[in-house]
């Protein structure tokens, strides 16, 4: 079925999140890192996690729910070990700060693990993996979020989607790249489909709010998303919640903050682990050794119905390579709701040109 959307290039929408950040007070240099982690998402098609987000970050803006001044602060170091406040500062700030460490930890002591509380949402987690990669480390992330999602046999929410993202070293259109949350889609997809006036979701993505499977956009809003393969993405969002709120300190589960709860601080964690990989193999030789491991996995026959067969990452690097080129886009849903958020902020729409996609 056709649709509306808008095609912008990546450096005008990167510009419009930018001058919007900036509307709500967050220092330009602060703002050009928020709106790039965003933007830098939408080329990869994650739209659950790009500008859409504004929407959300600036009204947590304006009610005095986030400080727009802090970076955080270490409260404590150990080896390779690092406990780090975010003081209530915006999510991406503090994670590059916590990643900064993470990366020198790593490179002094072979592992790092810098585990954050009392921080904000931090866009897509392999922003951050990446920024890890690049110093030739494997890089891990992980946090926890609004509770949105039952554990497995509840009909409450008490966890987030809590997605876990590992990226490996390497040239980045050819690295392996995973990051999934622990329910079947992140809940930004679910609310793309409210923004865009879609009926009806895919089953298995939602329950409504006495947890039965819903297909109902509207139900599935005020329901919960489900968990990924049952009580396994229950345990691994428990997992993701022990490392980032049990071990820093922080606040858990339904002590957290965020989407649903807009009136009081997020708080929730992060945790951000560097493993070196030069102090196990060179890293050329693990370069080597992946790309033979991938082209493994590639050469496999297609199951029927498929073309072949893809590893993580690779529609992402697709979409990247597809959308600097031609432009990103939003559906017209989206771009009003963001539109209407900027109006609250006294920042104007960029020009955009309207298209219809199936």
């Amino acid at each position: 079925m056709a649709e509306q959307y808008v095609l912008i290039s990546g450096t005008a929408l990167e510009d419009y999140a930018w001058r919007m950040l900036q509307g709500a007070g967050v220092p330009a240099e602060r703002a050009r890192l928020v709106a790039r982690s965003l933007v830098e998402a939408n080329l990869r098609g994650v739209d659950s996690h790009g500008v859409q987000l504004l929407n959300f970050y600036i009204e947590h803006m304006r009610l005095k729910c986030m400080d727009l001044e802090t970076e955080g602060h270490v409260v404590s170091e150990a080896g390779g070990c690092m406990v780090y406040s975010g003081g209530n500062g915006i999510g991406q700030i503090v994670s590059n700060a916590a990643c900064d460490h993470a990366i020198r930890l790593a490179k002094e002591h072979g592992v790092s693990l810098v585990t954050v509380r009392d921080s904000n949402h931090f866009g897509a987690a392999a922003f951050w993996t990446q920024k890890i990669a690049r110093a030739d480390l494997i890089g891990i992330a992980m946090c926890n979020a609004t509770p949105l999602v039952p554990p497995w046999q509840g009909k409450e929410p008490r966890f987030g989607t809590n997605p876990i993202c590992m990226a490996l070293p390497g040239a980045a259109e050819k690295s392996w790249l995973l990051d999934m949350a622990t329910t079947t889609v992140a809940m930004g997809k679910i609310f793309k489909a409210s923004f865009s006036g879609e009926p009806s979701i895919p089953q298995g993505w939602a329950y409504d709010s006495e947890g039965v499977p819903t297909t109902d956009t509207a139900n599935a809003i005020k329901g919960m998303p489900m968990p990924l393969g049952g009580y396994k993405g229950s345990g691994l969002a428990f997992l993701v919640e022990i490392l980032v709120a049990v071990l820093s300190g922080g606040a858990m589960s339904t002590e957290v903050g965020g989407v649903r709860i807009r009136t009081r601080p997020m708080r929730c964690g992060q945790a951000f682990l560097g493993i070196d990989v030069a102090r196990y193999i060179p890293v050329e030789e693990f370069e080597q050794r992946m790309d033979h491991l991938v082209q493994l996995v590639k050469a496999t026959p297609p199951a029927a119905g498929y073309d072949e067969v893809l590893v993580a990452g690779e529609p992402e690097w697709r979409n990247a390579r597809k959308r600097g080129a031609e432009g990103i886009p939003l559906s017209a849903g989206v771009w009003k709701e963001l539109a209407k958020t900027a109006s609250t902020v006294d920042v104007k729409p960029p020009e955009v040109q309207a298209v219809t996609l199936e």
